[in-house]
Protein backbone atom coordinates (compact mmCIF):
# COMPACT_ATOMS: atom_id res chain seq x y z
CA UNK A 1 0.00 0.00 0.00
CA UNK A 2 2.81 2.35 0.81
CA UNK A 3 5.06 1.31 -2.08
CA UNK A 4 3.50 3.68 -4.57
CA UNK A 5 3.56 6.56 -2.09
CA UNK A 6 7.22 6.01 -1.24
CA UNK A 7 8.35 6.08 -4.87
CA UNK A 8 8.55 9.92 -5.13
CA UNK A 9 10.71 10.00 -1.99
CA UNK A 10 13.09 7.48 -3.53
CA UNK A 11 13.41 9.65 -6.62
CA UNK A 12 14.21 12.66 -4.44
CA UNK A 13 16.87 10.70 -2.52
CA UNK A 14 18.39 9.51 -5.79
CA UNK A 15 18.48 13.07 -7.11
CA UNK A 16 20.04 14.29 -3.87
CA UNK A 17 22.75 11.62 -4.08
CA UNK A 18 23.56 12.52 -7.69
CA UNK A 19 23.69 16.26 -6.94
CA UNK A 20 25.84 15.64 -3.88
CA UNK A 21 28.31 13.57 -5.90
CA UNK A 22 28.46 16.24 -8.61
CA UNK A 23 28.99 18.93 -5.95
CA UNK A 24 31.97 17.06 -4.47
CA UNK A 25 33.41 16.50 -7.95
CA UNK A 26 32.97 20.19 -8.83
CA UNK A 27 34.67 21.20 -5.57
CA UNK A 28 37.59 18.90 -6.35
CA UNK A 29 37.95 20.34 -9.85
CA UNK A 30 37.70 23.87 -8.47
CA UNK A 31 40.51 23.27 -5.98
CA UNK A 32 42.56 21.50 -8.64
CA UNK A 33 42.28 24.44 -11.03
CA UNK A 34 43.12 26.87 -8.24
CA UNK A 35 46.29 24.92 -7.44
CA UNK A 36 47.17 24.87 -11.14
CA UNK A 37 46.51 28.60 -11.34
CA UNK A 38 48.82 29.23 -8.37
CA UNK A 39 51.55 27.10 -9.93
CA UNK A 40 51.19 28.88 -13.28
CA UNK A 41 51.26 32.29 -11.59
CA UNK A 42 54.30 31.44 -9.44
CA UNK A 43 56.29 30.00 -12.36
CA UNK A 44 57.97 32.96 -14.09
CA UNK A 45 58.08 33.25 -17.84
CA UNK A 46 61.69 32.91 -19.04
CA UNK A 47 63.55 33.00 -22.30
CA UNK A 48 64.95 29.77 -23.69
CA UNK A 49 68.49 31.15 -23.60
CA UNK A 50 68.38 31.89 -19.85
CA UNK A 51 66.13 29.01 -18.75
CA UNK A 52 67.52 26.76 -16.01
CA UNK A 53 66.90 23.05 -15.94
CA UNK A 54 63.72 22.08 -14.11
CA UNK A 55 60.07 23.15 -14.29
CA UNK A 56 59.80 26.21 -16.54
CA UNK A 57 57.33 28.31 -18.49
CA UNK A 58 58.32 29.20 -22.06
CA UNK A 59 56.64 31.03 -24.93
CA UNK A 60 57.47 30.96 -28.59
CA UNK A 61 56.46 29.98 -32.11
CA UNK A 62 55.90 26.39 -33.22
CA UNK A 63 58.23 25.05 -35.91
CA UNK A 64 58.99 21.66 -37.46
CA UNK A 65 61.87 19.68 -35.98
CA UNK A 66 62.87 18.38 -39.41
CA UNK A 67 63.09 19.91 -42.84
CA UNK A 68 59.60 18.68 -43.68
CA UNK A 69 56.62 19.34 -41.34
CA UNK A 70 54.24 16.60 -40.30
CA UNK A 71 51.16 15.86 -42.41
CA UNK A 72 47.84 15.51 -40.59
CA UNK A 73 46.49 11.94 -41.03
CA UNK A 74 42.99 12.94 -42.15
CA UNK A 75 43.36 16.27 -43.97
CA UNK A 76 47.10 16.03 -44.91
CA UNK A 77 47.55 19.63 -43.78
CA UNK A 78 51.09 20.59 -42.65
CA UNK A 79 51.47 20.82 -38.88
CA UNK A 80 53.83 20.13 -35.97
CA UNK A 81 51.38 18.08 -33.88
CA UNK A 82 48.10 16.29 -34.60
CA UNK A 83 45.37 14.27 -32.93
CA UNK A 84 42.52 12.57 -34.78
CA UNK A 85 39.53 10.31 -34.21
CA UNK A 86 37.19 8.50 -36.61
CA UNK A 87 33.70 7.53 -35.41
CA UNK A 88 31.18 5.35 -37.24
CA UNK A 89 27.42 5.66 -36.89
CA UNK A 90 25.88 2.35 -35.77
CA UNK A 91 22.27 1.27 -35.22
CA UNK A 92 20.98 -1.31 -32.77
CA UNK A 93 17.93 -3.59 -33.09
CA UNK A 94 15.61 -0.80 -31.87
CA UNK A 95 16.83 1.55 -34.58
CA UNK A 96 18.69 3.80 -32.13
CA UNK A 97 21.90 5.33 -33.49
CA UNK A 98 25.16 6.07 -31.72
CA UNK A 99 28.74 6.91 -32.67
CA UNK A 100 31.42 4.26 -32.11
CA UNK A 101 35.13 5.09 -32.33
CA UNK A 102 36.90 2.89 -34.89
CA UNK A 103 40.25 4.69 -35.18
CA UNK A 104 42.23 7.34 -33.31
CA UNK A 105 45.78 8.51 -32.83
CA UNK A 106 48.03 11.22 -31.43
CA UNK A 107 51.35 12.53 -32.69
CA UNK A 108 54.42 11.77 -30.57
CA UNK A 109 57.01 13.49 -32.79
CA UNK A 110 59.17 16.24 -31.34
CA UNK A 111 58.63 19.78 -32.58
CA UNK A 112 60.49 23.04 -32.08
CA UNK A 113 59.55 26.00 -29.90
CA UNK A 114 61.38 29.02 -31.34
CA UNK A 115 62.05 32.13 -29.24
CA UNK A 116 63.83 34.47 -31.61
CA UNK A 117 67.22 32.92 -32.36
CA UNK A 118 66.90 30.35 -29.56
CA UNK A 119 65.20 27.01 -30.02
CA UNK A 120 63.93 24.24 -27.79
CA UNK A 121 62.53 20.80 -28.60
CA UNK A 122 59.11 19.87 -27.20
CA UNK A 123 58.24 16.22 -26.53
CA UNK A 124 54.40 16.22 -26.59
CA UNK A 125 53.87 12.76 -25.05
CA UNK A 126 51.32 12.96 -22.17
CA UNK A 127 50.96 16.73 -22.59
CA UNK A 128 47.65 18.54 -22.08
CA UNK A 129 47.48 20.30 -25.44
CA UNK A 130 45.11 23.08 -26.44
CA UNK A 131 45.13 23.00 -30.23
CA UNK A 132 44.85 25.98 -32.56
CA UNK A 133 42.80 24.07 -35.15
CA UNK A 134 39.89 21.75 -34.30
CA UNK A 135 37.65 20.45 -37.10
CA UNK A 136 34.75 17.99 -37.13
CA UNK A 137 33.21 16.83 -40.40
CA UNK A 138 31.45 13.80 -41.87
CA UNK A 139 31.84 11.52 -44.86
CA UNK A 140 30.89 8.19 -46.41
CA UNK A 141 34.26 6.42 -46.06
CA UNK A 142 36.46 5.38 -43.11
CA UNK A 143 39.03 7.87 -44.38
CA UNK A 144 37.91 11.31 -45.58
CA UNK A 145 38.03 11.95 -49.29
CA UNK A 146 38.18 15.72 -48.83
CA UNK A 147 39.31 18.41 -46.42
CA UNK A 148 36.99 19.79 -43.71
CA UNK A 149 34.10 21.91 -44.97
CA UNK A 150 33.31 25.27 -43.45
CA UNK A 151 29.54 24.67 -43.38
CA UNK A 152 28.41 21.85 -41.05
CA UNK A 153 24.95 21.79 -42.68
CA UNK A 154 26.37 20.22 -45.84
CA UNK A 155 28.16 17.41 -44.04
CA UNK A 156 26.48 14.00 -44.31
CA UNK A 157 27.69 10.43 -43.97
CA UNK A 158 28.04 7.54 -41.54
CA UNK A 159 31.60 8.46 -40.56
CA UNK A 160 32.58 11.42 -38.39
CA UNK A 161 36.13 12.78 -38.46
CA UNK A 162 37.66 14.86 -35.68
CA UNK A 163 41.08 16.45 -36.12
CA UNK A 164 43.07 18.80 -33.87
CA UNK A 165 46.30 20.47 -35.00
CA UNK A 166 49.14 22.71 -33.91
CA UNK A 167 50.28 24.51 -37.04
CA UNK A 168 53.63 25.97 -38.01
CA UNK A 169 54.03 29.49 -36.65
CA UNK A 170 51.42 29.18 -33.89
CA UNK A 171 52.13 31.16 -30.73
CA UNK A 172 52.44 28.67 -27.87
CA UNK A 173 52.90 28.67 -24.11
CA UNK A 174 54.61 25.55 -22.75
CA UNK A 175 54.98 24.48 -19.13
CA UNK A 176 57.08 21.40 -18.46
CA UNK A 177 60.44 20.10 -17.30
CA UNK A 178 63.43 21.40 -19.22
CA UNK A 179 66.39 19.07 -19.67
CA UNK A 180 69.63 19.88 -21.45
CA UNK A 181 71.76 17.40 -23.37
CA UNK A 182 75.32 18.37 -24.35
CA UNK A 183 76.94 16.92 -27.45
CA UNK A 184 80.73 16.80 -26.80
CA UNK A 185 81.67 13.60 -28.61
CA UNK A 186 83.52 10.49 -27.41
CA UNK A 187 87.29 11.05 -26.94
CA UNK A 188 88.10 7.32 -27.07
CA UNK A 189 86.11 6.86 -30.25
CA UNK A 190 87.74 9.96 -31.74
CA UNK A 191 91.22 8.59 -30.94
CA UNK A 192 90.41 5.28 -32.67
CA UNK A 193 89.09 7.12 -35.72
CA UNK A 194 92.19 9.30 -35.85
CA UNK A 195 94.49 6.25 -35.69
CA UNK A 196 92.54 4.66 -38.53
CA UNK A 197 93.03 7.79 -40.61
CA UNK A 198 96.79 7.79 -39.91
CA UNK A 199 97.03 4.14 -41.02
CA UNK A 200 95.77 5.16 -44.44
CA UNK A 201 99.01 7.18 -44.87
CA UNK A 202 101.71 4.66 -44.01
CA UNK A 203 104.57 6.90 -45.20
CA UNK A 204 103.44 9.75 -42.99
CA UNK A 205 102.88 7.39 -40.05
CA UNK A 206 106.40 5.90 -40.37
CA UNK A 207 108.02 9.29 -40.84
CA UNK A 208 106.40 10.50 -37.64
CA UNK A 209 106.75 7.52 -35.30
CA UNK A 210 109.44 5.17 -36.75
CA UNK A 211 112.28 6.32 -34.51
CA UNK A 212 114.77 3.56 -35.41
CA UNK A 213 114.03 3.84 -39.15
CA UNK A 214 113.57 0.08 -39.67
CA UNK A 215 110.51 0.53 -41.90
CA UNK A 216 107.97 -0.69 -39.34
CA UNK A 217 106.45 0.30 -35.98
CA UNK A 218 107.38 -1.83 -33.00
CA UNK A 219 105.34 -2.02 -29.79
CA UNK A 220 106.83 1.06 -28.16
CA UNK A 221 106.50 3.14 -31.34
CA UNK A 222 102.88 2.04 -31.80
CA UNK A 223 102.14 2.96 -28.17
CA UNK A 224 103.60 6.42 -28.85
CA UNK A 225 101.28 6.76 -31.88
CA UNK A 226 98.29 5.72 -29.80
CA UNK A 227 99.12 8.25 -27.07
CA UNK A 228 99.59 10.98 -29.67
CA UNK A 229 96.17 10.17 -31.17
CA UNK A 230 94.54 10.34 -27.73
CA UNK A 231 96.21 13.66 -26.93
CA UNK A 232 95.17 15.18 -30.28
CA UNK A 233 91.56 13.92 -29.99
CA UNK A 234 91.27 15.35 -26.46
CA UNK A 235 92.66 18.66 -27.67
CA UNK A 236 90.12 18.75 -30.47
CA UNK A 237 87.31 17.95 -28.01
CA UNK A 238 88.33 20.79 -25.69
CA UNK A 239 88.51 23.26 -28.55
CA UNK A 240 85.29 22.11 -30.20
CA UNK A 241 82.07 24.07 -29.68
CA UNK A 242 79.81 22.35 -27.17
CA UNK A 243 76.23 22.21 -28.51
CA UNK A 244 73.49 22.13 -25.91
CA UNK A 245 70.13 20.70 -26.92
CA UNK A 246 67.18 21.72 -24.74
CA UNK A 247 64.16 19.40 -24.51
CA UNK A 248 61.00 20.19 -22.56
CA UNK A 249 58.81 17.21 -21.71
CA UNK A 250 56.58 15.69 -19.03
CA UNK A 251 57.67 16.66 -15.48
CA UNK A 252 58.85 13.87 -13.19
CA UNK A 253 57.31 15.37 -10.01
CA UNK A 254 53.68 15.50 -11.15
CA UNK A 255 53.43 19.15 -12.21
CA UNK A 256 51.05 19.86 -15.12
CA UNK A 257 52.55 19.52 -18.58
CA UNK A 258 50.72 22.12 -20.68
CA UNK A 259 51.01 23.17 -24.31
CA UNK A 260 48.48 25.92 -25.04
CA UNK A 261 47.92 28.10 -28.07
CA UNK A 262 47.75 31.31 -26.02
CA UNK A 263 50.04 33.68 -24.18
CA UNK A 264 50.93 33.52 -20.50
CA UNK A 265 48.25 36.00 -19.36
CA UNK A 266 45.40 34.18 -21.10
CA UNK A 267 46.65 30.81 -19.82
CA UNK A 268 46.44 31.96 -16.18
CA UNK A 269 43.07 33.59 -16.85
CA UNK A 270 41.74 30.34 -18.30
CA UNK A 271 42.57 28.42 -15.13
CA UNK A 272 40.84 31.07 -12.99
CA UNK A 273 37.76 30.93 -15.22
CA UNK A 274 37.59 27.13 -15.02
CA UNK A 275 37.88 27.29 -11.22
CA UNK A 276 35.06 29.84 -11.04
CA UNK A 277 32.80 27.75 -13.30
CA UNK A 278 33.31 24.63 -11.20
CA UNK A 279 32.66 26.64 -8.03
CA UNK A 280 29.35 27.93 -9.42
CA UNK A 281 28.42 24.40 -10.51
CA UNK A 282 29.13 23.16 -6.99
CA UNK A 283 26.94 25.89 -5.47
CA UNK A 284 24.04 25.04 -7.75
CA UNK A 285 24.35 21.33 -6.92
CA UNK A 286 24.40 22.05 -3.18
CA UNK A 287 21.19 24.08 -3.45
CA UNK A 288 19.48 21.41 -5.56
CA UNK A 289 20.69 18.68 -3.18
CA UNK A 290 19.27 20.52 -0.16
CA UNK A 291 15.94 20.99 -1.90
CA UNK A 292 15.81 17.32 -2.94
CA UNK A 293 16.56 16.10 0.60
CA UNK A 294 13.86 18.34 2.03
CA UNK A 295 11.30 17.12 -0.49
CA UNK A 296 12.32 13.50 0.15
CA UNK A 297 11.73 13.89 3.88
CA UNK A 298 8.41 15.60 3.27
CA UNK A 299 7.29 12.88 0.86
CA UNK A 300 8.41 10.20 3.31
CA UNK A 301 6.47 11.84 6.13
CA UNK A 302 3.36 12.07 3.96
CA UNK A 303 3.65 8.39 3.03
CA UNK A 304 3.88 7.50 6.74
CA UNK A 305 0.46 8.94 7.41
CA UNK A 306 1.29 12.62 7.72
CA UNK A 307 3.37 12.29 10.89
CA UNK A 308 5.85 15.13 11.37
CA UNK A 309 4.98 16.44 7.91
CA UNK A 310 7.14 19.44 7.25
CA UNK A 311 8.65 19.26 10.72
CA UNK A 312 12.14 18.50 9.47
CA UNK A 313 12.15 21.13 6.75
CA UNK A 314 13.49 24.14 8.64
CA UNK A 315 16.17 22.33 10.72
CA UNK A 316 17.44 20.41 7.68
CA UNK A 317 17.55 23.46 5.49
CA UNK A 318 19.31 25.40 8.22
CA UNK A 319 21.89 22.62 8.67
CA UNK A 320 22.56 22.34 4.95
CA UNK A 321 22.98 26.08 4.59
CA UNK A 322 25.38 26.12 7.55
CA UNK A 323 27.46 23.42 5.88
CA UNK A 324 27.26 25.32 2.61
CA UNK A 325 28.45 28.57 4.24
CA UNK A 326 31.33 26.79 5.98
CA UNK A 327 32.39 25.15 2.71
CA UNK A 328 32.09 28.44 0.86
CA UNK A 329 34.19 30.21 3.48
CA UNK A 330 36.87 27.52 3.23
CA UNK A 331 36.99 27.79 -0.56
CA UNK A 332 37.06 31.61 -0.36
CA UNK A 333 39.99 31.48 2.06
CA UNK A 334 41.79 29.09 -0.25
CA UNK A 335 41.16 31.43 -3.20
CA UNK A 336 42.65 34.36 -1.27
CA UNK A 337 45.72 32.32 -0.33
CA UNK A 338 46.28 31.24 -3.94
CA UNK A 339 45.60 34.67 -5.46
Amino acid sequence: MHTGNLQPAQYYWLGAAVCGAVAFWALYRCLRNLRRNRLLSDTPLVRIRSAAQGYVKLCGRAAAANDEPLAAPLSTRPCVWWRYQVDQKTRNAKGETRWETIDSGTSIDLFVLADGEDRCLVGPVNAEITSTTHDVWCGALPRPARAPMSSPLLQIGDFRYTESLLSIGDQLSVLGELRSHCEIGDPDGAATTLLHQWKQDQKGLLARFDKNHDGRLDASEWEAARQAAEAESQSRTRDARIDRMNVISQPTNGEPFLVASMDDVHLVRREKLHAALFFVLGLVCVVVCASAVEHALTAGAAASGGLNQGGNGIPLRFLLWVLFCVGGAAVTRFVKRTA
